[in-house]
């Protein structure tokens, strides 16, 4: 049985939206969710940005907005990212966003989305070690000072 989930949490808002969406967009989205969560059982799922769900883990993976006639994918840093199977078709002319748009009648492989939200969560690890914390020396010396 799935755990209840509060009525204002993102979870419930992202099950909201799903529900209200009574075409493809709402079987897209829903799919896209399950892909997505299970890539990687430490993701969080957040709302943002009035009504956007945001996968997030050591940084942000991808945002879905839902339009009139099709569904986006916003990866954060989808051009740092490998796409071996060819799935970024919107944005790809920028520096640092890469997208998925599905149409109604699109399918996307459920194994090239995990390779891509692990690739998405290898690179926001990659970026959060390269920033060396404070040392403890300097964080000493500082309260001295102070």
């Amino acid at each position: 049985m799935k755990n209840p989930v509060a009525a204002d949490s993102a979870s419930a808002k992202i099950d909201q939206l799903i529900a209200k969406l009574t075409d493809f967009r709402g079987k897209t989205l829903a799919g896209v969710r399950n892909t997505v969560l299970g890539a990687d059982p430490e993701i969080i799922e957040e709302w943002k940005w009035m009504g956007s769900p945001v996968w997030s883990r050591d940084g942000i993976i991808v945002v879905a907005t839902v339009l009139k006639d099709k569904v986006k994918l916003t990866f954060a840093h989808g051009a740092s990212l490998s796409d071996p199977d060819k799935l970024f078709n919107a944005g790809l002319g920028g520096n640092q966003w890469r997208a998925i748009d599905v149409f109604e009648g699109d399918k996307i492989g459920a194994r090239a989305l995990k390779n891509l939200i692990r690739a998405a969560i290898a690179f926001n690890q990659s970026k959060s070690k390269k920033k060396s914390p404070v040392s403890t020396r300097e964080k000493i010396g500082r309260s001295k000072k102070g």
